[in-house]
């Protein structure tokens, strides 16, 4: 699931309704590490992670690779 998206921008959806957009820089089986990252509320409020955020493979829902980006 990780290879096909790393070194992308990316926008992952989490289970919790939250959703996580950056860079996958590196992932194990279990998570990815995210990086230029900006967690955003399922009512379109978004903040930027300082650092880098990791997300754990279970957390996720499903992640999408924007066109044109």
């Amino acid at each position: 699931m990780f290879r096909y998206a790393a070194h992308r921008r990316v926008v992952i959806s989490l289970k919790s309704g939250l959703a996580v957009s950056g860079v996958i820089t590196r992932h194990r089986r279990g998570y990815c590490v995210v990086r230029d990252a900006e967690v955003i509320e399922s009512g379109g409020a978004s903040a930027s992670a300082d650092g880098e955020v990791l997300v754990q493979r279970v957390d996720i829902d499903y992640i999408q690779i924007p066109v044109g980006k």
